[in-house]
């Protein structure tokens, strides 16, 4: 069920509705149950997923927390990551390891064929993002940072809330469960508050990425049928299309739990206003940089070792992240090059003058989006003819703007000047009624008046 479709315009009154209607001590039930139609609606088999990585961590939990033996407790914590990096392994990873392996394996072309066929499969949506965050619940036991829930049920709403189950934020056990259980009564502040971030969601995924979607999809498609200048515009047009559809997505899943009384971590703090690539990602994905800062960083060592030690921590960091996103040599790129400007910036001491600031932004904003290049190729061949591939037999394609997203844009880029330094709902609290509700009527204009043409799936979906 996606967010921007009706089936979710009609699924998330009633859940709401309903929600407020029943006893708390039962709305776990009824989110739970909320949940899991939520993401049957899309493969119900994979639900079998969600539910065994629930329970080998609930039961991992259990036992971590009644002994103190350091020999079973490693067990345990190896059973988990076991369990939830095996699914990744095989569901994400097992064809791309296949077609590296297969080749040099002594078994016959037909048996090759026959088991790539086997690991050919739609991803399961949200895979990613669940089996981290029970895997980061599990190492928070082991690490007697939290207790553990004793109550499955409880639990298992804790891994598959339905707002953040299939993209994110990646939440922590001690900031999300203790939300879910709590008592929270309908406000007008928490409707409203909610409302918003969502209906900004929607205009910024339904107009903005969806509308970029198919001018920077003719230009990776097709890139040889354009002239460099294009392919470039295609390359930044690309960086505005993944923020906004997934900073949309980020923010209708908070505004909905808003809307229940439930605070979700900030994904976003207009990422693209940053001045160098730590600054970066300290607003791009919040929530699986600190995943990454807390589970993979600081055991490795952290900040406290030596050079070369902290060179490699960063390096695994930024590269584990690139192939976190799936299984090509392109995000494995995409994460080096985040990963040696970073190690760049840390080393080449540069002035730090205000006068300077614009320089220092306009060189990490075209680092960033020289690296979505990668991001966004389908391989590297196709990397290399976005890039420089001149076909000069033909004259080149004209992408043709439409004049309605050129102002949508326009007005999207404002908003984001405005929301740079304060929270959208924070602002717009103090501003006057009358300027507050135009602007709503301004976005809910755009949204009915040029949304896409087609509805295409949340970019993250198929990470």
């Amino acid at each position: 069920m996606l967010f921007n479709s009706v089936q979710f315009l009609v699924f998330f009154p009633l859940v709401i509705a309903v929600y407020y209607l029943v006893n708390y001590k039962w709305r776990w039930l009824l989110l739970l149950v909320a949940s899991y139609i939520f993401y049957g609606s899309w493969k119900i088999e994979f639900l079998s997923l969600i539910v065994i990585s629930t329970l080998v961590d609930f039961y991992v939990a259990k036992q971590l927390s009644q002994t103190d033996n350091t020999h079973k407790r490693w067990k345990y914590l190896l059973v988990s990551l076991s369990c939830n990096l095996g699914m990744l392994l095989f569901f994400k990873y097992g064809s791309f390891l296949a077609n590296l392996t297969l080749p040099f394996a002594p078994i016959p072309d037909w048996r090759k064929e026959q088991l790539l066929g086997f690991l050919s499969f739609d991803l399961p949506v949200g895979i990613s993002f669940y089996t981290f965050q029970t895997m980061g619940y599990t190492i928070d036991i082991f690490k007697n940072k939290i207790k553990p829930e004793k109550h499955l049920g409880k639990f298992t709403l804790y891994v598959s809330y339905f707002p953040q189950l299939v993209a994110g934020p990646i939440e922590r056990f001690d900031h999300l469960q203790p939300q879910l259980t709590s008592k929270h009564i309908l406000t007008y502040k928490n409707l409203s508050h909610g409302a918003r971030l969502m209906l900004y969601g929607f205009f910024m995924k339904m107009v903005i990425a969806d509308n970029l979607a198919p001018l920077v999809d003719s230009i990776f498609e097709t890139p040889l049928s354009y002239s460099l200048s294009t392919k470039w515009a295609g390359i930044l047009g690309f960086g505005w299309q993944i923020y906004a559809d997934f900073c949309g997505y980020s923010l209708i899943a908070i505004g909905a739990a808003k809307c229940m009384g439930v605070e979700l971590m900030t994904n976003f703090k207009t990422p693209y206003f940053a001045n160098s690539i730590q600054d970066f990602w300290r607003r791009w994905h919040i929530s699986l940089s600190t995943w990454f800062r807390d589970y993979v960083f600081v055991p490795l060592g952290g900040s406290k070792v030596n050079q070369f030690i902290w060179i490699r921590n960063i390096l695994v960091v930024f590269i584990l992240s690139g192939i976190w996103h799936g299984a090509n040599y392109t995000f494995l790129i995409w994460g080096a090059i985040h990963g040696v400007f970073y190690l760049l910036e840390r080393f080449v001491r540069l002035p730090n003058s205000p006068f300077l600031k614009p320089i220092y932004w306009l060189k990490t904003y075209l680092v960033v989006s020289f690296a979505w290049l990668f991001f966004r190729a389908s391989d590297l061949n196709n990397a290399w003819d976005v890039l420089l591939g001149v076909n000069i037999s033909k004259a080149p394609k004209i992408i043709e703007t439409p004049i309605e997203l050129i102002l949508a844009f326009a007005l999207f880029v404002l908003l984001e000047v405005v929301f740079r330094k304060e929270k959208i709902n924070q602002l717009l609290d103090r501003t006057p009624f009358v300027i507050r509700w135009s602007g709503y009527a301004v976005v809910l204009f755009f949204i009915l008046s040029f949304s896409g043409t087609t509805n295409h799936p949340f970019i993250y979906f198929q990470f």
